[in-house]
């Protein structure tokens, strides 16, 4: 004989996962707009700060002017600031992707040839301690004035980084993977394609995160050495100007692209890594 009960236990149930799921939405709604509304809230915290500082203790404008001088100057020159963002941002891209190419093709070789790594790589490790301020007279002198060194520049500071962790997640499979895939008689082309590489684009895209930013600082750095055009030049000009309002507006269009650039890479990552539990989560 059925027991009457029985449905109702389980119509309580549904009740009660219908309201658990309701809580679970609404707690991750909240979380959702929680990491958008705080840096926004942290920003406008920041330029009242600023402003007020600027006003209690009557700083000079030459050397600190006020966020409304310089939303003035972004309003008034922003077509100049446009201008002269563009050659930075094809350096800092075309940098961006050389690098990163060239640091992959190498990774993928030490992965094949053990002895490529131990010979190239402390080459590799010798070239990135030279600090970015002595490489750029270098690259000018060998490549010219024009904007094939700043992007050599960009292209040289995303190498390394994406190099050390390409390597690194090619390699750092775990030995039941490949032991399966020898069971499966898989060739080595299919190791490294089923298993290394889905492996590695964690770790690939937390480097290329890393290089979308500093590609950017690359190319600034590199326009700092004979160039009359970019946001590195900007920067050099107004600041011999004493023109201060120039020169942070010059620095918040950089780093508004160095964050659009980043935002750019972090939407792709999650567009290719759907497959990954913690990118999920």
């Amino acid at each position: 004989m059925a027991n009457p009960a029985e449905p109702l236990t389980m119509a309580g149930a549904f009740v009660e996962d219908a309201e658990a799921q309701a809580r679970f939405l609404a707690r991750r709604r909240y979380l959702a707009w929680r990491r958008r509304l705080l840096p926004v809230a942290a920003v406008i915290l920041f330029l009242l700060l600023w402003w007020q500082a600027v006003e209690q203790f009557d700083i000079k404008p030459f050397i600190a002017p006020s966020p409304v001088a310089v939303a003035q100057v972004l309003s008034d020159r922003f077509g100049i600031l446009m201008s002269n963002l563009l050659p930075t941002a094809i350096e800092a891209v075309l940098g961006f992707l050389l690098g990163n190419f060239a640091a992959v093709s190498l990774a993928t070789a030490f992965v094949w040839r053990k002895t490529m790594e131990e010979a190239l790589f402390p080459i590799a490790v010798m070239v990135n301690t030279i600090p970015v301020v002595a490489k750029a007279p270098i690259l000018v002198l060998l490549l010219g004035n024009g904007m094939e060194p700043k992007i050599a520049i960009a292209a040289i500071i995303c190498f390394f980084p994406t190099l050390v962790n390409m390597t690194r997640g090619l390699r750092d499979v775990r030995s039941e993977q490949l032991e399966l895939m020898r069971v499966l008689s898989a060739t080595p082309t299919e190791v490294f394609m089923r298993i290394r590489v889905p492996n590695a684009l964690p770790y690939l895209f937390s480097a290329l995160k890393i290089a979308a930013s500093t590609a950017v600082i690359g190319a600034i750095v590199g326009e700092w050495i004979g160039s009359t055009k970019g946001i590195g030049a900007l920067i050099i000009q107004s600041t011999y100007n004493f023109d201060s309002p120039l020169l942070y507006a010059t620095i918040v269009v950089g780093s508004t692209f160095s964050a659009l650039f980043f935002g750019v890479i972090s939407i792709t990552e999650r567009y290719v890594l759907r497959w990954n539990v913690t990118q999920q989560n």
